[in-house]
């Protein structure tokens, strides 16, 4: 996500100590970390700390406030403690560090503790790509909790920002297929692929094949690699199973269950171990109270579990154009729809409020039993403003999103009817918006009713912002401490 990117010129601008660890053993690590420091500090002679306790406490003695001079071997450096001046250090992938030496939380707490009452000029910031590592320093009873100032996850782009980022936001049918395979992490376009980025539409294929299918390209292995990175991850092959069954579209926990030959009480722990990484995400049904289904976060391991991972000796043996020739259907149902939804989610967050007549509330997706007509109604887009102080729930907006499907009024009465379930369960529905989006388009009936304010119109142009209006749309639219930054 460009951690280390962000972290080397915040070091480079302010200046200060950088460590970026590596995977070793414990006396490796410990013997680079002296290294690296004594480099900082510009020693004529290497350092050669026994322990991680001698070397932290040299590191925050570099920032302790002097009472009188300069201590010895700190020539040179002296002048964060003398002049005041903030001293930064930043400790790049601590989780391999904590591996190797599980002390070393508690150490930097008993420093920070140390210098609390003294106002030490540290200021230290802590840097992992292992979620569920980084999210556990500061959890229940880990050592640092209530010490860090800051938990920063580096997210990756949105949607728009990544078809800015990849240079496509002139053709959002290609950016809303790029983003729905590699989603926006920076480091795809330039680390990975050097730039390849598909010319046209019709390039899509093309390049999906020379890149992400080939097992010749670094993007190729890298959704086994972002599983296998996080530390909690061992029995991988259930954890591929898990993801799997979620993008086959068995996206709720009995589901789940089900698809991988499990009881629902046994896939608990990998159900939280996946959460805790920020891989699957968990959303309840914004209708019925007690009901979620999962989402994969990371839309590289969605396309691999749904598209190669069925595939994967094909795809070693070099056949990606078979192999993606024979997905059309697959990448549609199981990777670009249940992204759309999600983008379409995200659209009606930000530039999208502008369909609404209410203040923004809680969005989401659910469920709308029609017991008359013995069914469920999907509703893909919601936005519910719950009630309290006795008031009814208020429902804004009920949306439904296709993304091979040519919208018609039909679509636009299964919403009428999910409104009217709604308002005979007693929730608000005055002010709820009606909203088809779309990435294949809308029949001209239901463009007529758009035209009459009957419904919202939402398709690829409008998401990204180069369509104009919206038919139909209407509405108003200090002291020592540790800086936690956790992510991929």
């Amino acid at each position: 996500m460009g951690k280390t990117y962000l972290l080397r010129a915040l070091v480079e601008e302010l200046g200060g100590f950088y460590f970026g660890a590596t995977a070793g053993t414990e006396a490796e690590s410990l013997r680079q970390f002296s290294a690296a420091l004594a480099d900082h500090v510009r020693s004529p002679v290497p350092f050669s700390f026994a322990t991680w306790d001698d070397a932290v406490s040299y590191l925050f003695g570099l920032a302790a406030p002097e009472k009188e001079g300069v201590a010895p071997g700190r020539e040179g450096v002296g002048s964060h403690a003398t002049s005041g001046a903030p001293f930064l250090v930043v400790i790049d992938e601590f989780p391999y560090l904590a591996k190797v030496a599980p002390e070393l939380p508690s150490l930097i707490q008993r420093e920070i503790d140390r210098f609390q009452v003294e106002r030490s000029h540290m200021r230290l910031l802590l840097c992992g790509s292992a979620m569920s590592v980084m999210g556990g320093l500061l959890a229940s009873t880990a050592p640092l909790r209530g010490r860090a100032q800051l938990e920063l996850v580096v997210r990756p782009f949105g949607y728009r920002a990544a078809a800015d980022f990849w240079g496509v936001a002139a053709e959002p049918a290609l950016a809303a297929r790029l983003h729905a395979v590699l989603g926006g992490t920076p480091a795809y376009r330039r680390q990975f692929l050097a730039d390849d980025v598909p010319a046209s539409l019709g390039d899509f294929g093309d390049w999906i094949c020379r890149t992400v299918l080939s097992p010749f390209s670094p993007l190729f292995r890298e959704a086994r690699y972002l599983l296998a990175e996080e530390a909690d991850i061992r029995d991988t092959a259930l954890y591929h199973s898990v993801l799997a069954a979620v993008a086959q579209g068995n996206t709720t926990r009995g589901g789940i269950a089900g698809y991988i030959g499990r009881k629902a009480v046994d896939i608990s722990h990998p159900l939280n171990v996946l959460e805790d990484s920020h891989l699957l995400a968990r959303e309840a049904d914004i209708f019925r109270a007690g009901k979620s289904q999962y989402r994969i976060t990371e839309p590289l391991i969605n396309f691999y579990e749904a598209v190669m991972r069925p595939s994967w000796a094909r795809l070693e043996s070099g056949q990606a154009a078979e192999v993606w020739a024979g997905s059309a259907e697959r990448f549609a149902a199981q990777v670009a729809g249940p992204y759309f939804e999600g983008m379409c989610r995200e659209y009606v967050l930000g530039p999208g409020r502008s369909l609404l007549r209410t203040s923004l509330g809680e969005v989401g997706g659910g469920v709308v039993s029609d017991p008359k007509a013995r069914q469920q109604i999907q509703v893909d887009v919601a936005v519910v403003e719950q009630g309290s102080g006795g008031s009814r729930p208020m429902v804004a907006l009920l949306g439904e999103a296709k993304w091979g499907t040519v919208m018609g009024v039909n679509h636009l009465e299964r919403l009428r009817r999910a409104r009217d379930l709604l308002t005979g369960r007693g929730m608000d529905t005055e002010d709820c918006r009606l909203a088809c989006f779309s990435a294949a388009g809308f029949s001209d009936a239901l463009r007529s009713e758009a035209e009459q304010g009957g419904v919202a119109l939402v398709g690829l142009e409008e998401l990204y912002g180069a369509g104009g209006e919206l038919h139909g749309a209407g509405g108003e639219p200090h002291g020592a401490g540790t800086d936690a930054a956790a992510g991929r």
